[in-house]
């Protein structure tokens, strides 16, 4: 489990791109300048967790004050799942930081329950899962209201929530634990693959179902929804007569809406998370290994995702805004001006 691996560590064909991440004080030959470069971005990647962890606490206080965590439970996993990753995140930073040698029993599940980032991992892979079912979910309650109305039930949403979770952490700990050893004191996660195939298959998966076919859900279910208002709105218009402003109007501020979100939630999961995508995908499938700072640097614009998702949909909810709104302190000693203008 430890050093007496040595041989299968010194197997390239058999590493990846996470081989080089965390190097700590096992390894003597890093010199000091290494380590303090190294150090920076280590802290980058805590700082960006540790906002992320606010960000996410913040918006749950704003649900939970505001009642709206059982009128949109997807909504409040999605900021559960996102705080618990980035909490898992920190942690996990803040102790590679300690640079502590790991050595034994307890180093080697040190490695595997901490450092290996299992658990942060299947929190961000179950919270992937979730971002999918909320956008399924508008879809079918949008495009399909009548059939969403009849059908849909909350043991669905509660089964949905259930499935995030068991079916993130499930993935991690299977694709982790095989593939993960302490060597020199060293953690070396999904790093020791059986063979050549095994490691593409996993890149390929790992691509695939947490990158590109959740971008193409998320073009589908808002392209409809988008097509049905616009729909909605042509029929609206047809008979609304002299009312028609004002349903041009109403229609012409949902689809800003549904527009706002589609942009903000794709656009932004797809920049912040191809960076890392394409290092694993070089990593897994063409045998390229990434320096570990440039590692730390991609990972912190991933989780910028993180840190700013749960505001794309929390607050677009009144309640919610008012909570947290009510939370500044300036703003109860705001004066609304004589005239009746807003400040």
């Amino acid at each position: 489990m430890t050093t007496g691996q040595d041989s299968s560590f010194e197997d390239q064909n058999q590493t990846t791109l996470i081989q080089v991440a965390h190097q700590t004080a096992g390894s003597s030959m890093t010199s000091s300048s290494s380590r303090g470069i190294r150090l920076y971005f280590q802290c980058g990647v805590l700082v960006v967790a540790i906002v992320g962890t606010a960000a996410n606490a913040l918006v749950l206080y704003g649900l939970l004050a505001s009642k709206q965590h059982k009128k949109h439970a997807l909504v409040f996993n999605q900021n559960l799942l996102d705080f618990a990753s980035c909490l898992l995140q920190a942690v996990m930073m803040a102790f590679l930081l300690c640079n502590i040698y790991l050595d034994g029993t307890l180093g080697y599940w040190l490695c595997m329950l901490l450092v290996s980032d299992c658990f942060s991992w299947g929190t961000s892979v179950g919270s992937t899962f979730n971002l999918a079912a909320i956008s399924i979910e508008r879809y079918l309650k949008v495009v399909h209201h009548v059939w969403a109305k009849k059908n849909l039930r909350n043991w669905m949403t509660y089964s949905t929530i259930a499935f995030s979770w068991i079916s993130g952490i499930g993935i991690a700990v299977a694709a982790t634990f095989p593939t993960t050893d302490v060597v020199y004191g060293v953690c070396y996660y999904r790093s020791f693959f059986k063979s050549q195939t095994a490691k593409k298959v996993f890149g390929i998966w790992n691509l695939l179902s947490l990158y590109v076919i959740i971008l193409l859900i998320f073009v589908y279910c808002y392209g409809r929804i988008l097509a049905a208002i616009r729909r909605q709105a042509r029929v609206m218009a047809a008979h609304s007569g002299q009312g028609l402003n004002t349903a041009q109007n109403q229609s012409d501020k949902i689809q800003t809406s549904i527009i706002k979100t589609m942009i903000l939630v794709s656009g932004l999961y797809a920049i912040t998370w191809a960076p890392l995508y394409a290092a694993i995908i070089l990593a897994y499938n063409f045998e390229y290994v990434m320096h570990e700072n440039g590692l730390y640097t991609v990972l912190s614009i991933g989780y910028v995702y993180v840190c700013i998702n749960p505001f794309i949909y929390a607050i677009k909810f009144d309640p919610v805004r008012r909570v947290l709104l009510g939370l500044i302190p300036c703003k109860n000693n705001m004066q609304v001006p004589d005239d009746g203008s807003s400040t």
